[in-house]
């Protein structure tokens, strides 16, 4: 008898809110999102940082009506504003699902946040925004910083920003290839940036298929309307999911042939992040095939 799989809960879709606008919380699940970001950092002015704060906790010591996680970003470690951020959260009861870490420039500031949590007690897992040249050129030694770590996040605006580029796919290819292979090098999660143009649903089609297929397992949103289109472009139909499953069972055999295709190891791996993209216990245990 096979032993018994959970299937992994999907982080496709990340939507960011500003923490000062609380009343918008709820329609992250309503869209679909997967991940609510309440956001301390870009969203939310310097004036509101502390009310921010407050109204970040308050929300996430309540239980939300529908079923999602919810990541905090806090303000960058090394300004006074993040460093608050950290200390109310080491000393606040309640918890995020995951903590975003902006401006990620070193290992170094990602072993200094776990030593941090670690001391007050808080096993919170960590996400490293990777949005400068800083960042890029650390990010091998970031994503293998901590065991803490269960994503990279590339920050595509600011990283723009920082090179001088213009924010679009083909500028910041390099940038996020190299993201995604120190994921998969770290054997975590890779998210892409937000598509800033809200009104353009093609060109959000566009790029969340071309994050797709150089890796990207989730790609961020500014918006409710966007969680949809990515969500569907980032869960595998049923023709990928049915012939992923194909794969498997063949691969349990040894090399075979699917659809005209040879299959060995390297397929089959492939077919196992299919599954697992779409939420299928399978991915992990042939026997359920």
């Amino acid at each position: 008898m096979s032993a018994v799989t959970t299937a992994p809960v999907p982080r496709r879709s990340w939507l960011f809110t500003p923490a000062t606008r609380p009343e918008r919380f709820a329609r992250a699940a309503e869209a679909g999102a997967d991940v609510l970001i309440i956001d301390l950092e870009d969203a939310v002015a310097p004036v509101d940082k502390a009310a921010a704060r407050r109204l970040a906790l308050e929300a996430l010591a309540t239980a939300p009506a529908r079923p999602i996680q919810r990541a905090l970003r806090v303000n960058a470690p090394v300004t006074l504003d993040g460093l608050e951020d950290l200390l109310a959260l080491a000393r606040s009861p309640v918890r995020p699902d995951v903590l975003i870490l902006p401006k990620t420039e070193s290992a170094e500031m990602v072993r200094w946040i776990d030593a941090l949590l670690s001391g007050a007690g808080c096993p919170l897992p960590l996400v490293a925004l990777i949005e400068s040249a800083r960042g890029v050129a650390a990010v091998e030694a970031i994503a293998q910083a901590s065991p803490r770590l269960t994503a990279l996040f590339f920050g595509a605006a600011d990283l723009s920003a920082d090179l001088g580029c213009a924010t679009a796919w083909e500028p910041l290819l390099a940038a996020r290839s190299r993201l995604v292979n120190a994921a998969a090098l770290a054997g975590i999660e890779a998210v892409d940036s937000p598509f800033f143009a809200l009104n353009d649903a093609e060109g959000l089609a566009r790029e969340t298929q071309a994050a797709l297929a150089l890796g990207f397992g989730a790609k961020a949103a500014i918006h409710p309307g966007q969680v949809a289109a990515i969500n569907a472009a980032l869960t595998p139909n049923a023709e990928a999911v049915a012939q992923a499953r194909r794969i498997l069972v063949e691969s349990a055999k040894g090399v075979g042939v699917v659809d005209g295709r040879m299959i060995d190891e390297a397929v089959a791996r492939k077919a196992r992040r299919i599954l697992a993209r779409a939420g299928d216990a399978a991915a992990g245990d042939p026997g359920k095939i």
